[in-house]
């Protein structure tokens, strides 16, 4: 057995490595090789983590998208944690038949909840009655939890997923990999650091260095959104570093990859409200506002960046809505039985349709058509009440006149043991300016792996892109 560290950088690509603005990470690449990952569709953290760790594809993991229709309740759910929603024996399970001996420690890789890693850690809020979301964590050692914490103070969840996310919770993970490592000393530590994916979804990524001209990276300012990717990968490499510092200087090898690229976008696109047009999704009023009602809907879209599974009730329709949704402005195909299976996409939990957006278009959950009567849960962020990914959570509204104070006056209306609405998410999807889940442009733009031991990078993985070393 060789010990070893698998770190996610969630959103790097290689052409967002410059020694200027993440040394650590060039001089790591440099030193050995790397390549370009091929696609999985769609190119979303659920999805491609269990095809990470299964070798499988999502036809046969069963991780179709981050969150997906359960027919038998009529409930869309997202971010469900358990890793019995994975299909197929893991990469720690199949080294363990190998070698007894063999560990894995698995830090915030998704649907890490009661899996047969050996120790875990990942996030898991606290709900209590009276409305309030107190950060924490779950781990396999239950002790772990408070150990953690104590040394290294409770998670920064509100840093995490949030409109103000900050390396506070990338540090924190990459903090709480170090002490499992040390505690446990695993054969195998996975490591998710996913501070870089919100800024490129808030500002959008760096364009191609063809596109800047020849100083590529090195023209990127230091103001407004060039100033903020650059502030935020510098901090992302600091973390990486440290990481690649102690796993090192414990004899393992180190292995860095991400999940996909993030593409510039500039077009929201509402799958939900033009099959509520056609008369095909239906809503239930409830208070004077609109919940989708799915289990009545004659097909609605579930959407998740720039790919939408589409559910459609009665087999003798799909036709009808691929035609509607192949005519709507900004979906660039419609993926039908056939579709799926070559995309290896046709599993039961599946869409009969799933739509993909042409490259500069995202697709929104948003069904209503007045904003007056969007769901309250629709201005905050709550990631499993909404029926679709919803990155406008990353923004506060720019309509609120002091959103910093609308949000401490919920808060200390909450300590005195009052309900507070933390509404002060924006409804404007044209804030968004980055997105994934299609194949990248470019195998520089896409998801990547590196190791500083070249033979463990031996070709492109899964066919995409190239090697360089």
């Amino acid at each position: 057995m060789h010990k070893t560290v698998i770190i996610n950088a969630v959103g790097l690509s290689a052409n967002l490595i410059d020694p200027r603005h993440t040394p650590r990470l060039h001089a790591f690449r440099a030193s050995g090789r790397w390549a370009a990952i091929g696609p999985v569709l769609p190119a979303v953290t659920t999805t491609v983590q269990s095809t990470y760790l299964t070798g499988l594809w999502p036809a046969e993991h069963g991780a179709v998208a981050n969150g997906w229709y359960f027919r038998a309740t009529a409930e869309v759910r997202f971010w469900l944690q358990s890793n019995k929603l994975v299909t197929g024996e893991k990469v720690w399970e199949t080294a363990k038949r190998r070698d007894p001996r063999f560990t894995c420690a698995n830090l915030f890789w998704w649907y890490n909840m009661y899996s047969s890693a050996d120790y875990s850690v990942t996030p898991r809020p606290m709900y209590p009655a009276d409305g309030r979301k107190i950060p924490d964590v779950h781990t396999h050692p239950a002790g772990l939890r408070d150990e953690l914490q104590q040394k290294l103070g409770r998670f920064p969840l509100f840093n995490f997923w949030w409109p103000a996310p900050s390396i506070a919770a990338t540090r924190w993970i990459a903090e709480a990999s170090i002490e499992v490592d040390k505690k446990y000393d695993a054969t195998l530590t996975l490591v998710y650091l996913p501070h870089l994916d919100y800024v490129l979804q808030k500002v959008g990524p760096f364009v191609s260095a063809s596109a800047r001209g020849a100083e590529g990276l090195e023209s990127v300012g230091e103001s407004g959104a060039d100033g903020a990717l650059a502030r935020d990968l510098r901090e992302l490499d600091a973390e990486c570093g440290k990481l690649i510092d102690h796993f090192q200087s414990r004899g393992a090898r180190v292995v860095i990859l991400s999940e996909y690229g993030i593409s510039p976008v500039s077009r929201p696109v509402h799958l939900n409200r033009v099959l509520r047009q056609a008369g095909l999704l239906a809503v239930r009023e409830e208070m004077g506002r609109e919940m989708l009602d799915a289990g009545a809907s004659a097909a609605f879209a579930v959407a998740d960046h720039q790919v939408a599974h589409v559910y459609v009730k009665d087999a003798g329709r799909v036709d009808e809505v691929k035609k509607l949704l192949e005519g709507a402005a900004g979906v660039g195909s419609v993926l039908d039985e056939s579709g799926k299976r070559l995309a290896h996409l046709d599993h039961a939990r599946s869409g009969e349709l799933i739509a993909l957006a042409e490259r500069d278009a995202w697709f929104t959950y948003y069904y209503w058509l007045d904003d007056d009567r969007a769901p309250d849960f629709a201005r905050t962020v709550d990631i499993h009440r909404k029926p679709g990914y919803d990155p406008a959570e990353l923004f506060l509204d720019p309509k609120i006149a002091a959103p910093k104070l609308k949000i401490a006056w919920a808060l200390a209306r909450r300590k005195l043991g009052m309900r507070a609405m933390m509404n002060v998410i924006p409804l404007d999807a044209g804030l968004v300016k980055g997105s994934h889940g299609l194949a990248a442009a470019s195998a520089e733009e896409g998801a990547m792996v590196m190791s500083s031991e070249g033979r463990l990078v031996e070709r492109a993985v899964g066919g995409g892109g190239g090697a360089a070393g």
